[in-house]
């Protein structure tokens, strides 16, 4: 009769996986049939993930893409990244909502005054954002956000619900987005309250943004802050997405100079040199935009989701194999 079969390392490897994944017994229940000790199936169970044998993935749907975020913070020198899983009804931005009011909430407590934009992602970040995110927080409204139609704006009601449920106040800047003459922006300047609420935007402790793609349904066109004539100029011009209604070009550039010279808020240069300037954007036509935010050093904190990161990083493997 010949001796019973002795396991090689590699099916004890196996054996002892698929007892603990698959069947669920415990690591002492194995021990005793095997003859090991509890340290021993450990170590086995460890080296089975380590040779590969054991492949561990994290599927929940707000799982964060943590290879994709060191590619990012090394690629374009983020602060940070958080790049979540693609939507699951496409074209839907309440995933990014979700991971920016998670960003907020985990750093709340370094963040007693808070710059904000408007539009419809940082609407749905309010939503998002539990009671009691935070306490004592000064939200600042960081751009002019009055429609020139009768849409009403989001603007005040987005500050004002940030802080309200972070327990705060809200600052507003009750004057339109984009104004019709440069005299007319101007005097709003001349006003002290607009100099103050700008004052307080630019030392705010974070400055929370989205990207804006243009098109007739953005926010800045239906809330009639630009004309459909207007729209055309940009669109002429290479406007590829808007940062606080500031249009800009692919490659970073004011796509119209003439509409920046009569946008009311902060500048460009007040996002760069922000202490924290967080973006959030994804999807297929914000994907420009996101590319030039980086290429111009207009985040120190993205978040978005994954097909967007794949995108701009793919687009930059093509430009460089071109080089």
């Amino acid at each position: 009769m010949s001796e019973p079969h002795e396991k090689s390392h590699v099916e004890l490897m196996l054996h002892v996986a698929q007892h603990y994944y698959e069947q669920g017994r415990t690591q002492e229940d194995i021990g005793r049939e095997l003859h090991l000790t509890r340290w021993k199936v450990g170590r086995l169970l460890d080296e089975a993930r380590e040779v590969g044998i054991v492949q561990i993935r994290i599927v929940h749907p707000q799982a964060r893409r943590t290879q994709l975020e060191v590619a990012m913070r090394s690629e374009f020198g983020l602060r940070e990244c958080i790049v979540v899983p693609g939507p699951e009804v496409p074209g839907s931005d309440t995933h990014i909502a979700a991971a920016a009011a998670g960003y907020l909430q985990a750093n709340s407590s370094g963040i007693s005054t808070l710059a904000v934009s408007w539009g419809n992602t940082l609407q749905h970040i309010a939503a998002v954002l539990p009671a009691g995110w935070t306490s004592g927080i000064e939200v600042i409204q960081a751009n002019g956000g009055v429609s020139r139609s009768v849409r009403p704006t989001t603007a005040a009601n987005i500050a004002t619900s940030i802080a309200h449920s972070g327990n705060g106040r809200a600052t507003l800047l009750p004057v339109p987005a984009i104004v019709e003459r440069i005299e007319t922006r101007d005097a709003l300047y001349a006003e002290g309250f607009v100099g103050e609420v700008l004052t307080g935007a630019r030392q705010a402790d974070a400055l929370l943004f989205s990207l804006g793609a243009p098109g007739p349904t953005s926010v800045l066109v239906e809330s009639g802050a630009v004309t459909p004539a207007e729209l055309r100029e940009l669109e002429a011009r290479g406007a590829c997405g808007d940062i606080l209604a500031h249009y800009l070009t692919a490659d970073g550039e004011i796509a119209h100079p003439d509409i920046d010279s009569r946008t009311v808020g902060l500048g460009l240069d007040d996002v760069r040199n922000a202490k924290c300037a967080i973006a959030v954007a994804a999807g297929p036509n914000k994907i420009a935009v996101v590319r030039a935010a980086l290429r111009s050093g207009l985040c120190s904190v993205l978040i978005t989701d994954e097909p967007t990161v794949n995108a701009v990083l793919e687009h930059g493997t093509a430009q460089a194999l071109e080089a």
